[in-house]
């Protein structure tokens, strides 16, 4: 396979597009506006809860939608179809969020749920691509560029968002609220305008059969279930997809705890946005270093290394007392975060067979979000039961230690043969 620069180029700039979604909407402007604006009104804790229901939900829906509609793409060649309608479906949700005011929270959670399904299920789509756009020996760099592209496209409308919604009134705006849902139609505009070179210039493998939308539905079934019986058949695959269980719970739950717990230490909002955006911009040039070093020494030995450093950073988590500990922080989630997400995305396009990459991608989102309450939860248990935050963060040391030992039990190599044959 030869790569066509074009195409990559194309595919990288969609994580610049959908990455806003993630800054803006997931984790700066939308859970404070949901709270202080939309849930104005309802009785304390009642805005964190309903918040809470919003992301089960979607990571409900998406888990079950992920495995059939990749089994489906993957019969049809429809991975870029279905990944313009998510984006387009998440985009449209971001632009009707600039009109919820006051009280809105029913509309409100709505649309969040709606973005996120289109988030995460363009995301699988989208991870399915890179085997279509780079050679075998090209994915962990390219996968890399993509993960630094978005951290990049992330941070920067985030901080023209952050301006809008702090000097609202030098922008005209009649208050914060009115420049937050400016911020949120920027989100769905930045999402479709970015994305448009991938539609244009990424070419996917034809499908593997043609028919009716009623065949490629029953035929995604049967391949959903063929999939669950043949995964035995790629057994380093699957050990590398249990290692990927743990070690994304345990990252997945620093990324969704870590506004909770800076406000539990006593940490300013101002701080806990500067430290998102820190992590943003430090993201950019590691991740895009990252996947030259794991073409260099290998992805496997530089997913250790990540994986270790989020040891380290759980551990001093521990100890954290004041804002500059918390960026001190965010810049070594910051060098490490998006390589980790980058490499083991780039491994996995190499366990999977041939003509099935939406399919076990699919699979593997399925499975990753079913079995992702499991950080949220210890955290939460773990707090309860010592009334501490503290103890909490250090429990989810347990998530990357497994997932390091599990890695270790990884052939690689045998895995790509097997993927081959």
């Amino acid at each position: 396979m030869r790569d066509d620069r074009q195409a990559v180029r194309a595919w990288i700039m969609y994580d610049w597009a959908n990455s806003a979604f993630a800054t803006t909407i997931m984790a700066a402007v939308m859970p404070i506006y949901y709270g202080s604006v939309a849930a104005a009104g309802l009785a304390d804790g009642r805005a964190s809860s309903y918040w809470g229901f919003t992301q089960t939900a979607a990571a409900l829906v998406i888990a079950v939608l992920s495995p059939l509609l990749g089994a489906i793409a993957d019969r049809s060649g429809g991975k870029k179809r279905f990944l313009r309608f998510f984006s387009y479906l998440g985009a449209a949700a971001c632009i009707g969020m600039a009109f919820i005011g006051e009280g809105d929270w029913p509309a409100a959670s709505l649309l969040v749920v709606i973005g996120m399904i289109g988030f995460g299920m363009g995301g699988t789509f989208y991870d399915a691509l890179l085997n279509d756009v780079a050679s075998e020996p090209m994915r962990e760099r390219v996968s890399a560029r993509g993960f630094a592209m978005g951290y990049l496209g992330g941070g920067v409308l985030l901080a023209v968002n952050l301006a809008l919604i702090l000097g609202w009134e030098m922008f005209g705006f009649k208050d914060s609220a009115g420049a937050s849902q400016v911020s949120f139609a920027t989100v769905g505009v930045w999402w479709v305008l970015f994305s448009l070179p991938l539609f244009r210039y990424v070419r996917e493998a034809e499908g593997t059969a043609s028919g009716s939308v009623a065949d490629s539905v029953r035929d995604g079934l049967a391949r959903l279930s063929q999939t669950f019986r043949s995964i035995r058949r790629y057994p380093e695959l699957f050990k590398f997809m249990v290692a990927y269980w743990f070690f994304f719970d345990g990252i997945n739950t620093i990324i969704v705890m870590a506004t909770s717990y800076g406000t539990d230490i006593g940490l300013k909002q101002e701080a806990l946005i500067g430290a998102l955006l820190l992590t943003q911009f430090v993201g950019f040039p590691a991740t895009w270093m990252f996947g030259r070093l794991a073409d260099r020494i290998g992805g496997k030995k530089m997913l250790y290394g990540a994986l270790s450093v989020y040891v380290l950073i759980v551990l001093l988590g521990y100890f954290m007392t004041s804002a500059i500990h918390f960026f001190a922080l965010a810049l070594l989630v910051g060098l490490v975060q998006g390589g980790a997400q980058s490499t083991s995305r780039a491994i996995y396009s190499r366990l999977i067979p041939a003509g099935r990459t939406a399919e076990f991608n699919g699979f593997l989102s399925f499975t990753s979000r079913f079995f992702s309450f499991g950080g949220p939860l210890v955290f939460g248990l773990v707090g309860l039961l010592t009334g501490s935050s503290r103890a909490a963060i250090l429990a989810i040391a347990l998530f990357f230690v497994v997932g390091i030992a599990l890695l270790a039990l990884v052939n690689l190599e045998k895995g790509w043969r097997e993927a081959v044959e």
